[in-house]
């Protein structure tokens, strides 16, 4: 039995995900440049591109699949996941922080 046992990524996936990853790379460019940040919107929509992208890539080029996943691979990922938002939400807090202290 060999080793890896999900599906084999084609061509096709690896241009499809090459596509989407351009797509929403430089959508969010488009968007700022277009339309400074004045809203929530445009910031929610920046943040919406970020994640859809995060997926893209997920799936297109790491092929994890959750169908596929073992439950130690979804909790290694869930894990990372809740990393991410704990940094990126501390260094946010941070940075509100030190706002806030400035003015």
């Amino acid at each position: 039995m060999p080793m890896n046992h999900y599906p084999e990524s084609t061509l096709r996936d690896y241009l499809t995900g090459l596509v989407l990853a351009a797509a929403l790379t430089i959508a969010p460019f488009w968007l700022v440049i277009t339309h400074p940040l004045k809203s929530g919107a445009t910031f929610a929509l920046l943040a919406v591109c970020a994640l859809v992208q995060l997926l893209v890539h997920l799936r297109f080029f790491l092929h994890l699949r959750i169908s596929h996943m073992d439950r130690i691979w979804l909790g290694a990922l869930l894990f990372a996941g809740v990393l991410i938002l704990i940094m990126v939400g501390g260094s946010l807090w941070i940075m509100w922080d030190l706002n806030m202290r400035m003015v």
